[in-house]
């Protein structure tokens, strides 16, 4: 991700076609330790194409990918989900009253 990062950030200052060499000197710059053999192989990716080309294939990528998790888990039939929040509101006033405890923790404002 390092490497198109630079290899975006030099074509935005206006070296749209950058080399090996160009992307390096960048990482260099700010500490970045390079792999060679992995830098070579976005170089060679990204070889004649234009970044905004590249921006809108990936956004169609991004687009057709799914993004959310599953629906909820269904609800325990009858008894059990009755039961079930009882017990949620039992802990829930149980952990309030507890942050309320903590809140001072031991000292009044006055004291």
């Amino acid at each position: 991700m390092r490497y198109v990062a630079a290899y975006l950030l030099l074509a935005l200052g206006g070296k749209p076609n950058a080399s090996a060499a160009d992307v390096k000197k960048v990482l260099q710059s700010v500490g970045v330790e390079i792999d060679d053999e992995k830098l070579g192989i976005v170089i060679k990716e990204l070889e004649g194409k234009k970044v905004k080309d590249l921006i809108e294939e990936g956004k169609s990528k991004l687009a057709s990918m799914p993004a959310g998790g599953g629906g909820a888990a269904p609800a325990a039939g009858g008894g059990a989900a009755a039961g079930g929040a009882a017990e949620e509101k039992v802990e829930a006033k149980k952990e309030e009253s507890e942050e309320e405890s903590d809140d001072d923790m031991g000292f009044g404002l006055f004291d």
